[in-house]
């Protein structure tokens, strides 16, 4: 088991963009983790909280169910405003609008608002507020694999790196709680907030990615994030018999970035089975090329993480 007394290592599994394969491979890392003959007790972490889909292979039966508070509307009370326009004039959302009853008062649009407050502080009359707004929930559950922490956030709303990092820190206290020794970060796709919330305080991030035009440029945005916040790197290729020009490109500039390639997981379309059954590929076809090359790759990761 891993055994660095209180620190429980964190793996954050990126992609830079989505259809790479990542959640199927995370589910497939938590469940090696879990079965393999090193018995790692981990928790895990679906981190992508826009578009959650690491709990469709896990299958969780939620135990805890919470709201996230996340942002906060401005409200105007009409009994109070007197059409002074002032805070149409603040606010840089376009967010504020006069009546249509020609009464000369201003109402907010609560989809345009951001909830910057610039209204609240600039209102001579205190007619203006701020309402707490649920933007989503966030769960802890229990799967045949171990605990996961994941979220749901509300079409259209925001703050996704703030409910990112309240579900991390949340697993992190339940791993430290439970003496587990890992932590299993499934990251959201892209580069932005809630990447690098998914990010914070790993030990090792693993990118997941594909030999197609697009797959490239986005391993080479991830990386760099690891790289920006000294996150160690290495890598593994998916798909890799769909475009082998695109796996050699990915090897050369791994070798100009010093970054290892842990593995190849050929396109196999046992995943695509395993995924109709809402299992991680390791589960029901244990001897499938892609099952093998993700168990070489879990073993290598296992080695860096001690």
């Amino acid at each position: 088991m891993l055994t660095q007394a209180n620190h429980v290592k964190q793996l954050v599994i990126l992609s830079g963009k989505g259809g790479t394969g990542k959640t199927s491979i995370s589910a497939a890392i938590a469940d090696l983790a879990h079965s393999s003959n090193k018995q790692t007790l981990s928790v895990m972490v679906d981190a992508d909280v826009d578009a959650a889909n690491l709990s469709l292979v896990l299958q969780p039966q939620k135990s805890e169910v919470h709201e996230f508070w996340g942002g906060s509307v401005a409200e105007i009370d009409k009994s109070k405003c007197i059409g002074c326009d002032l805070c149409e004039l603040l606010c840089r959302f376009d967010a504020i609008f006069p009546y249509p009853d020609d009464t000369g008062t201003y109402f907010v649009d609560p989809i345009a608002c951001d909830g910057c407050a610039a209204c609240v502080f600039g209102c001579s009359q205190e007619a203006i507020r701020l309402i707490p707004q649920q933007d989503g929930n966030w769960f802890h559950s229990e799967t045949r694999y171990g605990e996961l922490f994941h979220a749901e956030l509300f079409p259209g709303k925001e703050n996704s790196g703030k409910l990112v990092t309240l579900i991390k820190q949340h697993a992190r206290l339940r791993a430290e709680d439970t003496q587990a020794s890992l932590l299993i970060v499934d990251g959201p796709p892209g580069i932005g907030c809630p990447v690098i919330s998914a990010c914070a305080g790993a030990d090792l991030g693993l990118i997941v990615t594909e030999p197609s035009v697009a797959g490239i440029h986005d391993f080479q945005r991830i990386l760099g994030v690891l790289q920006h916040f000294k996150i160690p790197a290495v890598v593994c290729i998916n798909k890799t018999d769909i475009y082998p020009e695109g796996v050699e490109k990915i090897r050369q500039f791994s070798a100009s970035q010093e970054v290892a390639i842990l593995g190849e997981i050929p396109f196999d379309d046992h995943i695509t089975q395993a995924m109709v059954q809402g299992k991680p590929i390791t589960t029901p076809f244990p001897d499938a090329p892609s099952s093998r090359a993700i168990l070489e790759i879990w073993e290598e990761l296992f080695s860096r993480l001690t």
